[in-house]
């Protein structure tokens, strides 16, 4: 698959209805967006073998306990501790083949399984880590994919919203700490973090297209092109920031005075 071939996949999944959103599919579009050219079929091979170790485990085990048990231990899908800043730590067909990654990136594969074997679960933007929900017939609990899928106590919650800054009413309300986001938000949390990422080590390119397939995945938003702007012009490219700014303006007027300074910055480098 070329880069433009996966522009298109995302462009299809970004009209999708939340509830038909093709996750796993996307997750590899947005790794084959980055690195063009690569095999994503042993990524499928790998969802589909966990679904239906999954549906096996069922039968016998609590929803929560079967999605961590199959996950972290039959197929030894793990949070990388030793070098968190790896690449490959945010790439769904190198977590695939590593077995190791962001707690972002591991959730697409929990995710997918859960989905094909009937378990209701979704992802949850938790306060610099990501975490998933899954229901159960006592209730909604939360798991870490990071840490072998094991279970988040409520109190584990609250302790880790107050270390991330959170007031501490709000770090009691599990409703609030626990509120689930779609598969598209999941995704889209993991390319803002390529972003975040990209920035940091200045590879603008990487930055702008890491947000180029958010504009792609969630086609309604315009801050995704207001970052695809600034990415554009790191590198001097003042007439695709131009462009990209434009974008913005066409989706969103709310914005218009701030954006209307920002074009007018660009262009003043441009002439």
């Amino acid at each position: 698959m070329t880069r433009n071939e996966a522009e298109t996949c995302l462009s299809e999944a970004g009209l999708a209805d939340d509830d038909a959103f093709p996750l796993l599919e996307a997750a590899i579009a947005c790794a084959i967006h980055d690195y063009p050219f690569r095999d994503p079929e042993p990524v499928r091979l790998l969802a589909a073998a966990a679904a239906q170790r999954l549906t096996e485990r069922m039968i016998g085990e609590s929803p929560d306990d079967a999605l961590a048990e199959t996950m972290a231990c039959d197929l030894r899908l793990n949070g990388d501790l030793i070098h968190f800043e790896h690449v490959g730590n945010t790439d769904i067909i190198d977590v695939a083949e590593r077995r190791r990654g962001l707690s972002a990136a591991l959730a697409i594969l929990y995710l997918d399984a859960a989905r094909r074997a009937g378990i209701k679960a979704q992802g949850v933007d938790f306060p610099g880590h990501f975490l998933l929900r899954v229901e159960t017939p006592e209730g909604p609990v939360a798991l870490d994919p990071f840490s072998q899928g094991r279970l988040v106590m409520p109190s584990e919650l609250t302790r880790r919203a107050l270390r991330a800054g959170l007031t501490p009413h709000v770090a009691d309300r599990l409703d609030v700490l626990m509120a689930p986001v779609s598969d598209r938000q999941a995704l889209i949390r993991l390319q803002n973090l390529l972003f975040i990422r990209a920035i940091r080590a200045h590879d603008y390119e990487s930055a702008e297209r890491s947000a180029v397939r958010r504009a792609l995945l969630d086609p309604e938003d315009h801050r995704p092109w207001l970052d695809v702007a600034a990415a554009r012009e790191k590198q001097g490219a003042l007439a695709g920031a131009l462009e990209a700014l434009s974008r913005a303006r066409s989706l969103d007027d709310g914005a218009e005075v701030r954006r209307r300074l920002s074009v007018d910055r660009v262009r003043l480098q441009l002439n």
